[in-house]
């Protein structure tokens, strides 16, 4: 069974760093054509870190897995020419941008020759105002909940950029079955800024402030609401569990021969431990019972019950060791699949996440700046 699902499909994409080039790779795994337009030299985030030994950006390579490239003049009326061609001659085409820079391959200047446009563009705020994920975190309130200390500490993952580049793909993907349908384009806009605000009331964070007098404060690796944290083994080594749920306690309780403990110290305090919020309230009288048998307990026998007993937990991995031995732990994936990166080598790299009837498209390399300006752009005018 083939999963490009979305073969046929022609993207555009005049974009860079971590979300609009997200969007592209989502639609370039599931079979559609993306063609990545850079500046001559290459684009600004081709140099970012990760670097390869030999200079080469992984992330680069990483976000841009299996899209063809094109490098022109972007400064250059005729050179934009060549790209707004490129966009409306041919077959119905979809545009991924995060620049509104140039008027001549915006959305009202290319639909004014392709009525059936799909022009996507992600934006810093609503309205256009700058912003990147870092900045936006700090906004959201987000940070002044993570870590420990009394400083606020932004996520090393930019999340609201994954979330944008997933965003964008679903808008993109409505505009262009509502143009299967009905033969018209759309222009799609998302603001970085409104997916982290989005989120934040989403998951009932902002109507929690305006709603309720609760403060939150920074928890470590406690779970809001739930039962979570991190404890270390007899060994030293360190473990997240998660007690979602009534029978996840219980099985909890059995795994560690802690039943009768709770059990009394429930009746002589006078509280429970029997719901969600009951374990959350009570979590400075569960982690130290939980620590005790967690410190006196080797790990190999932490893992064996833990998993025998189908608790939700997992050992703490450094992205080193996920990569030693030529990324022998990824080679177990069915998600990762070997591509050799000029400029970096071979190595383990991810598919898409999306299985169609079980299958998945294998990693292409990214392309070299310029790589496909004589298949792409020959036959454009010029």
């Amino acid at each position: 069974m083939n999963p490009a699902l979305l073969a046929g499909l022609r993207v555009v994409e005049l974009s860079a760093y971590v979300a609009t080039p997200l969007c592209g790779l989502t639609l370039a795994q599931l079979g559609a054509d993306v063609v990545r337009v850079e500046p001559l030299g290459g684009a600004a985030d081709r140099t970012r870190w990760p670097l390869s030994d030999s200079g080469t950006s992984l992330y680069w390579s990483g976000l841009n897995k299996g899209k063809r490239a094109v490098a022109v003049d972007l400064e250059s009326e005729a050179d934009r020419r060549r790209v707004a061609d490129l966009i409306v001659d041919g077959g119905p085409c979809v545009v991924v941008t995060n620049t509104s820079r140039h008027a001549d391959l915006g959305y009202e200047a290319l639909r004014a020759r392709r009525p059936d446009l799909i022009h996507v563009l992600l934006d810093g705020r609503a309205g256009g105002g700058a912003a990147v994920d870092y900045t936006v975190q700090a906004a959201t309130g987000f940070p002044l909940l993570t870590g420990t200390g009394s400083a606020p500490v932004n996520h090393v993952v930019p999340a609201w950029d994954v979330c944008a580049g997933l965003y964008l793909s679903i808008g993109l993907l409505a505009a262009e079955r509502h143009r299967q349908v009905t033969g018209e384009g759309r222009s799609i806009r998302v603001a970085l800024e409104d997916v982290a605000l989005a989120t934040a009331g989403n998951l009932g964070y902002l109507a929690e402030a305006q709603l309720t007098d609760h403060a939150r404060t920074k928890s470590g690796n406690e779970i809001y609401g739930t039962y979570g944290d991190d404890f270390e083994t007899a060994d030293g080594v360190r473990v997240m569990i998660v007690l979602l749920t009534e029978r996840h306690w219980q099985k909890m309780l059995a795994a560690t021969g802690l039943s009768d403990a709770f059990a009394g110290l429930g009746e002589s305090l006078g509280i429970s431990f029997a719901t969600e919020s009951d374990r959350y309230r009570h979590r400075d009288v569960i982690t130290p019972l939980l620590a005790r048998w967690f410190g006196q307990t080797p790990y190999a026998e932490v893992a064996e019950v833990l998993t025998r007993h189908r608790i939700l937990w997992e050992r703490y991995r450094s992205f080193a060791e996920l990569g030693r031995d030529g990324g022998a732990a990824l080679r177990e994936l069915t998600l990762f699949g070997e591509v050799d990166q000029p400029g970096a080598g071979a190595h383990w790299a991810p598919k898409s996440p999306i299985q169609v009837d079980g299958d998945r498209l294998p990693p292409r390399p990214a392309p070299e700046v310029g790589q496909h300006n004589g298949d792409v752009l020959g036959a454009t005018r010029s």
